[in-house]
């Protein structure tokens, strides 16, 4: 075996010469898919599709593929966010469509543009969220979404591989709301579950804007916290559905992070 040489890499790899950034969305039954579930089914597609992906150095190369924010297992999302590393340019048009044929459905790719200027974890610090809440009224749901609101601070707790954690729900809400439900929305998707037979087509739409914290605040710490103030809980599991990532405006909307 070759002797490796001091200052050089060991195993060197082609360069990257473009950085793509994409969003894509989790969807259906893969929302139940873990973020190292959904990075392995990237890495698969990337082979399947001949993607030019660049590689780390070392004796064990793995793609260069890097991640912000990802969603929690079991929450849908219209907007998660990867970039990934070239070593030749690519029409980022092209890539989704490679890409996108070669991911299982349900992950679904949507857009992507070449990474220029800060870096992607700069151009993200909010998510806005739609959770659908089974069995619920919506004026119950404005009601403790009222009494949460008029709080200054609502601390939850949550068990997290490091121990149990403390957060501040309140402090992370940057905005939040009871949308009327469509004609489409009158009964809940993915099934009624436990809901009685007299709550069953009842069905409260909350939609919150959310700051990244550390750790961050996931829609069952809202709903917590909504039990905490106001006696709010559940008879079927809610859905959480992310429908955008981005730097918030002076009107607490979010910027599109490949604009």
């Amino acid at each position: 075996m070759a002797r490796v040489r001091p200052g050089e890499a060991a195993n060197p790899a082609p360069p990257t010469v473009q950085r793509v950034r994409l969003r894509f969305a989790k969807r259906g039954r893969l929302r139940f898919l873990s973020h190292r579930d959904v990075a392995r089914s990237f890495e698969r597609a990337v082979r399947r599709a001949g993607v030019p992906v660049a590689h780390s150095h070392g004796f064990s190369p793995h793609p260069r593929l890097s991640w912000i924010g990802a969603a929690p297992t079991g929450t849908a999302s219209e907007a998660e966010y990867m970039e990934i590393g070239l070593t030749r340019p690519v029409d980022p048009a092209a890539l989704v469509a490679a890409l996108d044929a070669a991911l299982p459905d349900g992950l679904d790719v949507l857009a992507a543009a070449v990474a220029e200027g800060r870096p992607l974890a700069e151009r993200i610090e909010a998510s806005s969220w739609v959770v659908e809440l089974p069995g619920v009224e919506p004026a119950a749901l404005r009601a403790a979404l009222s009494a949460l609101l008029d709080r200054e601070s609502v601390v939850v707790e949550r068990v997290t591989p490091s121990g149990r954690r403390k957060i501040d729900v309140r402090a992370a809400l940057v905005r939040a709301d009871v949308r009327d439900p469509a004609p489409d929305d009158a009964a809940p998707s993915g099934g009624a579950g436990a809901i009685p037979p007299d709550r069953a087509g009842v069905c409260a739409i909350l939609t919150a804007v959310v700051r990244q914290t550390t750790p961050a605040v996931r829609p069952d710490d809202v709903l917590g916290a909504l039990d905490v103030v106001a006696g709010l809980r559940l008879s079927s599991p809610a859905k959480a559905t992310r429908t955008a990532q981005g730097l918030l405006d002076h009107r607490g909307d979010l910027a599109d992070p490949l604009g």
